[in-house]
């Protein structure tokens, strides 16, 4: 049971959320095309090029010499995507109020920088 503190372990699981996340650009694109704010420009090819993003990162943390990069690419396209995450919170608030809805979408804020910090703890550390 040790392996549950063990970087590597959880780089496999880092690896395998950011592929899969990754792969639904591209599957469902109308999903991720809905929340994309109005200011940022080119809707598809963001998603396209954000989920092929996740994906190469995701690789990327499995092959020791771009474990790195891949790390730090992954932590800057979560801060790249945040304001993203709020304009949906805000919409979402604006739209429902305060929902169980509304609320998912505000405590996934702070949980994109915990995930920040376990790809860092995981890839860098």
């Amino acid at each position: 049971m040790s392996f549950l503190f063990e970087p590597q372990f959880h780089r496999f699981i880092i690896c395998g959320i950011f592929i899969l996340a990754g792969i639904l650009h591209f599957i469902k694109p109308k999903f991720y095309l809905r929340i994309m704010p109005n200011y940022i420009p080119y809707h598809k090819m963001m998603v396209y090029i954000s989920g092929a993003a996740e994906i190469l990162g995701g690789v990327g943390l499995l092959i020791p010499a771009t474990q790195g990069f891949a790390a730090w690419g992954l932590i800057l396209l979560l801060f790249a995507i945040f304001p993203a995450n709020f304009d949906m919170a805000c919409k979402g608030y604006k739209k429902r109020g305060l929902t169980r809805y509304t609320w998912l979408l505000i405590g996934r804020l702070p949980l994109q920088f915990l995930l920040m910090f376990w790809i860092y703890w995981a890839a860098l550390v």
